[in-house]
């Protein structure tokens, strides 16, 4: 049952803060760094000053759960596994009626775009089509290619020439280029269909499908499913689902990446897929599935969602007496709390995101790289050894077969200083894109977290004062004399997403309301009683934000000089690694909760689940489905799985990641089973770009690190 509050008197609360606001940190402390801790990043302040009560985060997974709220409001759930009938018909392309008519010009045309053995190998191809022996014709490989735009015009060249057969890009003989694969189009729709093989018979990497060409015009191109996962990031879940599939991992669309550790739902759309094929994977997915399929005319973005809804339970709860669990839980609903960006935000390991931003607003590329490949506190053995060696020989081929995969920006960097020594600058823009802006952003919240802080020091949390930034309201944007858009986008209108805050980062875009207009608190307005502390703003520095006009101003460019950075000038001419040339944004610093629920549980069993999963309400049908605590397991032997074939990267805390549960942590640390406990569960819903790990800092006045919690653990 839900608890009812009980009598506080918060208006009399005055907000404090949990340390002094450290120093700045330079590169010269960086190597004594093993973790980031709040008070780094200018988190440091709590509203209220209830006191706080222990409690343990993510004890287990299926404690932290989170789905996805859609952009009409919609909590999205997986409530169905079956593929519907279907509405679209796959009509199979008969090759020989492709292959019938002569393709002597087209192979003639060909030929003036390749080298004369590609043009036999298609040749080959063909021939074995018209023979009638196509179910046992292999992909061709075409020479390698060092220019992408050569390559993008043989892809077109056969989409537009040979229907019949479909292209992909592979790796080729070294680092630097790439080969067109060519196959026969199965379609994309029947796993068991034209020249449909065994994965480690077409290689390492799954064939690019763009889908059946024949789709019915009256549906939607797109299919949207429900997306359910268990202890794993977004990205490898549809790594998984694509690989089975063979298809590439980019063929989805998604409005957000979700946490790792936790359970949680979100939609995805893929371009011209069956449902059947889909569903079919449920059996053979371990710790992920997929329903709720329906056809939609567009896929999915980041950023089209209005927030997510978290359900957490927090286990092992040790208070006072159970007046402060109650006190605090009313207080988190009605108050809020400081809408900082989580730790997540600045990266988990000992080189924190904000630093490596900062040496690229400052243009010290070659300190930035060495911030990238230099050895760290707290890595695993291997990765450690691979970057002393190439501290040591700077041999970047024998680095590069040392480093794991997931080590996305090392690699980018490394690939491209093989092919163009000392280059620094050419080197970082090698990583990918929504990586390499992500150090930026990490930056300009960290300049945010410290302009909160003292925000909240300086002037309360009860009131608006002058020189206060709020969004406008009615007529009143007729007063300000220049439009503020508040998105992160740069000069060259590119949304710049961050789609690397896989924790519990609620979105990756900011809120609509972020395109409002945002104007400088008055005499007036204060008098009127027209804004309240909920509407107050701070900004995301960047070259079209405007800075309030308080004291606050000076924190954003204080803090900033002393990084010797400048937030009106930039020190050199890339525009994508220069505040001045990003539109900057703006956000809320105090939010609330909103559907908010809590309530108190009791339990003796830690290695038993407190609140059902979405999984687990289907289930209750099928029982078979579940392991004994409650977790999901195939219906077949693990052995037999495809996920066995496809070998995962090992996840940063060394759990092996192919194809096998990871074990819950409870079971290590429940040393009385029989000791009745208490839980406290949270529900509540965030919008975008919130953090909810924030909003269990103000509950328990402690630290969200993970390092934190594993010592309660």
């Amino acid at each position: 049952m839900w608890l009812k509050p009980v009598p506080s008197c918060f208006s009399m609360l005055k907000p404090y803060c949990s340390a002094t606001p450290p120093p700045p940190t330079t590169l010269k402390s960086i190597t004594a760094m093993k973790t980031t801790e709040e008070p780094d990043v200018g988190i440091f302040c709590y509203i209220s000053q209830l006191p706080g009560f222990r409690g343990i985060l993510k004890q287990r997974y299926s404690d932290f759960m989170v789905n996805e709220v859609d952009t009409e409001g919609n909590v999205v759930h997986l409530t169905n596994l079956d593929a519907p009938a279907e509405t679209v018909k796959e009509i199979e392309t008969k090759t020989h009626d492709v292959t019938s008519k002569d393709y002597t010009t087209e192979i003639e045309s060909f030929r003036s775009l390749v080298d004369p053995d590609d043009v036999e190998r298609l040749e080959a191809i063909i021939n074995q089509i018209n023979s009638g022996s196509e179910d046992s014709i292999l992909p061709i490989v075409l020479s390698p290619d060092y220019d992408k735009s050569h390559r993008t015009a043989v892809h077109n060249f056969f989409k537009e020439n040979f229907k019949f057969l479909v292209t992909d890009t592979v790796d080729g003989p070294d680092a630097s280029s790439k080969c067109i694969r060519v196959r026969i189009n199965s379609g994309g729709q029947n796993s068991r269909g034209r020249n449909s093989r065994k994965r480690k018979e077409r290689g390492d990497k799954p064939f690019d499908s763009r889908g059946s060409d024949d789709w019915s015009e009256n549906v939607g191109k797109f299919l949207r499913f429900h997306l359910y996962k268990e202890n794993k990031d977004t990205q490898e879940a549809l790594g998984i689902i694509a690989k089975m599939l063979g298809i590439q991992p980019r063929s989805f669309g998604f409005a957000g990446t979700k946490d790792k550790r936790a359970v949680t739902t979100q939609r995805v759309t893929v371009f011209k897929q069956l449902a059947s094929r889909l569903a079919a994977l449920n059996d053979r997915l371990i710790g992920i599935k997929v329903g709720d399929f329906c056809c939609v005319k567009e896929g999915l973005v980041l950023g089209q969602l209005l927030g997510n809804r978290f359900t957490i339970t927090l286990r092992g709860v040790v208070a006072d007496s159970e007046d402060t669990i109650k006190a605090s839980a009313i207080a988190l609903g009605k108050q809020g709390f400081i809408n900082y960006f989580g730790l997540q935000r600045f990266g988990s390991g000992s080189v924190p995101t904000h630093l490596i931003g900062a040496t690229l607003l400052r243009g010290e590329w070659k300190s930035t790289v060495s911030l990238f490949l230099d050895p760290r506190e707290g890595e695993k053995n291997a990765i450690t050894e691979a970057r002393e060696y190439y501290k040591e020989t700077n041999d970047i081929e024998g680095t590069l077969r040392q480093l794991p995969r997931h080590l996305v920006s090392e690699k980018a960097i490394l690939q491209c200083l093989k092919k163009c020594p000392g280059n620094y600058l050419q080197a970082l823009k090698a990583i990918p894109r929504t990586l390499r802006m992500m150090y930026v952003h990490s930056y300009q919240s960290y300049l945010w977290n410290h302009a909160a802080s003292m925000r909240v020091q300086k002037y309360g949390t009860d009131r608006v004062v002058l020189g206060d930034l709020v969004y406008c309201k009615g007529n009143e944007t007729e007063k300000v004399s220049e439009v503020v858009s508040s998105k992160c986008v740069d000069e060259n209108g590119n949304d710049t997403l961050d789609p690397n805050d896989l924790d519990d980062i609620s979105g990756t875009n900011l809120p609509e309301e972020s395109l409002n207009l945002v104007k400088a608190v008055t005499a007036e307005d204060i008098l009127s009683g027209n804004y309240t502390i909920d509407d107050v703003v701070l900004p995301m520095p960047g070259s079209r934000v405007i800075f309030p006009e308080n004291d606050i101003a000076h924190v954003f460019h204080d803090l900033a000089k002393k990084d010797a950075i400048s937030l009106t000038e930039s020190v050199h001419n890339v525009k994508e690694f220069s505040i001045t040339s990003m539109t900057g944004s703006y956000r809320r610093v105090f939010q609330k909760p909103m559907d908010f629920e809590w309530e108190i549980l009791k339990y003796i069993d830690g290695n038993k689940p407190l609140v059902d999963t979405d999984f687990d309400k289907i289930a209750k049908t099928k029982p078979s489905s579940l392991n004994e605590d409650g977790r999901l397991h195939d219906k077949t032997k693990q052995s037999e799985c495809l996920d066995n074939d496809i070998g995962l990267q090992t996840d940063d805390n060394g759990a092996k990641a192919k194809g096998e549960e990871l074990p819950q942590a409870e079971s290590l640390y429940d040393t009385n089973p029989q000791e009745t406990q208490t839980a406290l569960k949270l529900s509540f819903i965030l919008p975008a770009s919130c953090y909810a790990t924030m909003a269990i800092r103000e509950l328990l006045k402690t630290s969200t690190s993970v390092a934190f919690h594993k010592t309660l653990n």
